[in-house]
């Protein structure tokens, strides 16, 4: 949400910038000033200055300065409204209140938050009575001890079909928010909802407050359908958005400028256990491009972690994959792959932390992992398919979004090809396909556009372009034209799932510019057009405007409309995300397994994107005055 100046104001007139930063550094007054050893930089004479006059700090060792807000957000590693929250309620000033919907909306939130935190108490206690024996055997065997067991907030579901249900109820929590906060199995052929979770060790998920959003469970039956189940989306938990332990990895990763992903909950224990606290896991599926933006708020250049086994490798490749586009100067990845079948947690028992950083210090870079993606086990014998190679890497370093870097890639995979085949390869780099066009020489390409920061947008290619989804379109002209609305949905438009690397970004630079602009939607054009954004929202509200549904755009549609129709697009986009994914994972399961299970898996999920289809006609076919009410999602 926006902090109107007034507030930011209040908290700095009642907190000396000595007072907060003291905390953290050791300060000496010296004359109108404070002074300490710079928190940025390792040094024996002191050069980082505080004057509480001003509400300023500037340390001359590193260049950094800023005041209260910016020093929790570089030192800690908080987002600016995690830091405005922290500073009120020290200063003892109460937050800016929301508008009637907003409100019910945060209670909504505020009430599955609670019911979610007593699932946790339950299932933590349980795990420490005899119900939860064969669990503890099953960590202890694990090497996750009763500290550790702790500080994760493990516990066990019970086998009972009813147990939490019935727990939660003695509470007073009603059935229908057991249901909303995906802790119980219903359905229209299911006269009884009952636990989701049954007979598991379970694994709660935490947002980035570190509040329980969801969780994860594992069988403790050998022929269970799932060897571990995850809490279904959710108000609160969209997983494609989220990493596991993030809340506590982020400070430890902040002070070290570093940050790993593994593959499993077992995995981060087991390194956080053996001295890497900043260790993460996405929630049971592939990294996603907002997992991907997570990890580089905590680090440059994150390490990817995979397990030394076939499967491990195809997770490191998914990961190029969808990281290809989003690289950039300053963002990319290194990549860990641990020794042939074994995990992190096999090897922090085999080998302990030793073993462990000489892993991750002969991590291989992003450039290197792309190659061997293309070029293990695969034989270059003839020119079709040394050209063939030569294609396809040509391809994949288009995808990189940043120009600069696009061009340093064609030219290091120039060079791979040239040590891989000798002669045989391209000396010059290998050149992008680009669209013919006919303007004059030295018009063809003027270089990057310079965003919010002075910092490069991603180059989109038209072929992208002619590809971009409709909805995601409409989603940004809405939130353009009508910007009141981005203050109420913020956290829900940062967490959908993109297709287009450009909207995406267009998405990311748009919510930044929204929140120093006026509500208003001459004021956000105007922010949009200083930010170097100007053209590439004019071209995204006229795609809009020729949709069916572009008359939400205009500044003469019903608000209460708009709204409506927004929220139901921003439904469809999350419902869209989820199927797509388990699509890809149904296709593959099909692909290893073609059994009448797996196939029938595939086609539910065709039927149900069917379905969706549907759904978005509806939305398409809305109107102020048509008289037809949105179906249900």
């Amino acid at each position: 949400m926006k902090f109107p100046p007034e507030l930011l104001d209040e908290i700095k007139a009642r907190l000396p910038a000595s007072q907060v930063i003291g905390q953290r550094v050791k300060l000496k007054k010296q004359g109108r000033e404070w002074r300490g050893l710079s928190p940025f930089n390792a040094e024996k004479t002191p050069s980082f200055y505080v004057n509480d006059s001003k509400q300023f700090y500037h340390d001359f060792s590193s260049g950094k300065s800023g005041d209260i807000f910016t020093f929790l957000i570089e030192t800690e590693g908080l987002s600016f409204p995690e830091a405005v929250e922290r500073l009120a309620n020290e200063a003892g000033v109460e937050m800016p209140r929301e508008d009637a919907e907003s409100r019910a909306r945060a209670r909504v939130r505020a009430t599955l938050h609670d019911v979610l935190a007593y699932a946790a108490e339950l299932y933590a206690r349980n795990l420490n009575e005899p119900m939860g024996a064969r669990a503890r055997g099953y960590l202890a065997d694990r090497r996750i001890d009763a500290p550790a067991q702790r500080a994760f907030g493990l516990g066990f579901a019970a086998g009972e079909k009813f147990a939490l249900r019935e727990a939660l109820a003695a509470r007073g929590v009603e059935v229908g928010q057991m249901i909303e906060a995906g802790l119980l199995i219903h359905g229209d052929d299911i006269a009884v909802p009952y636990d989701r979770f049954q007979n598991r060790v379970m694994f709660p998920i935490h947002d980035r407050a570190g509040k329980v959003v969801a969780f994860g469970g594992r069988a403790m039956e050998a022929g269970a359908k799932a060897k571990y189940l995850n809490s279904p989306e959710t108000e609160l938990f969209h997983k494609g958005a989220l990493l596991f332990n993030h809340h506590r990895a982020r400070k430890d990763a902040h002070d070290k400028g570093e940050v790993i992903a593994v593959e499993g909950y077992v995995d981060v224990i087991a390194m956080t256990q053996s001295g890497f606290p900043h260790t993460v896991a996405p929630l049971g599926t592939a990294l996603t491009a907002e997992q991907c933006g997570l990890l580089w708020t905590m680090s440059e250049t994150p390490t990817l972690c995979f397990d030394g086994d076939k499967a491990g490798r195809k997770a490191a490749f998914r990961a190029i994959e969808t990281a290809l586009p989003l690289i950039g100067p300053g963002k990319s990845f290194r990549f860990a792959l641990l020794p042939e079948g074994q995990d992190p947690d096999d090897l922090a028992k085999s080998g302990g932390a030793e073993a462990i950083a000489a892993v991750l210090e002969g991590a291989k870079p992003f450039s290197e992992m792309l190659f061997a993606r293309e070029t293990e086990e695969q034989v270059f014998d003839t020119p079709e398919r040394r050209a063939g190679l030569e294609r396809r890497l040509r391809e994949l370093t288009g995808a990189i979004g940043d120009e600069t870097l696009r061009r340093h890639y064609a030219q290091d995979m120039a060079d791979r090809l040239r040590a891989l085949f000798g002669g045989a390869a391209p000396r010059a780099p290998l050149r992008e396909n680009r669209p013919r066009n006919n303007r004059a020489p030295g018009r063809f390409d003027t270089g990057p556009r310079m965003g919010l920061a002075n910092s490069p947008m991603p180059q989109v290619r038209m072929t992208e372009r002619r590809h971009e989804s409709q909805r995601e379109i409409f989603i940004l002209a809405a939130l353009m034209n009508h910007p009141r609305l981005i203050d109420a949905s913020a956290d829900e438009i940062s967490a959908l799932e993109f297709s287009s690397v450009g909207l995406a970004a267009f998405r990311s630079r748009l919510l930044d510019v929204a929140m120093a602009a006026e509500p208003e939607p001459a004021s956000l054009a105007a922010a949009l057009g200083a930010a170097g954004l100007g053209e590439e929202a004019q071209r995204i509200r006229t795609a809009a405007a020729r949709m069916p549904s572009g008359w939400c755009i205009a500044d003469a549609a019903p608000a209460s409309d708009v709204e409506t129709v927004l929220r139901q697009s921003m439904a469809l986009q999350r419902k869209s995300g989820a199927l797509h994914r388990e699509l890809r994972s149904a296709a593959l399961a099909l692909e290893t397994d073609p059994s009448e299970r797996n196939l029938a898996r595939l086609t539910d999920i065709k039927a149900s994107l069917a379905d969706l289809a549907d759904a978005e006609a509806a939305v398409e076919g809305f109107g102020a005055a048509s008289g037809r009410s949105l179906p249900p999602l």
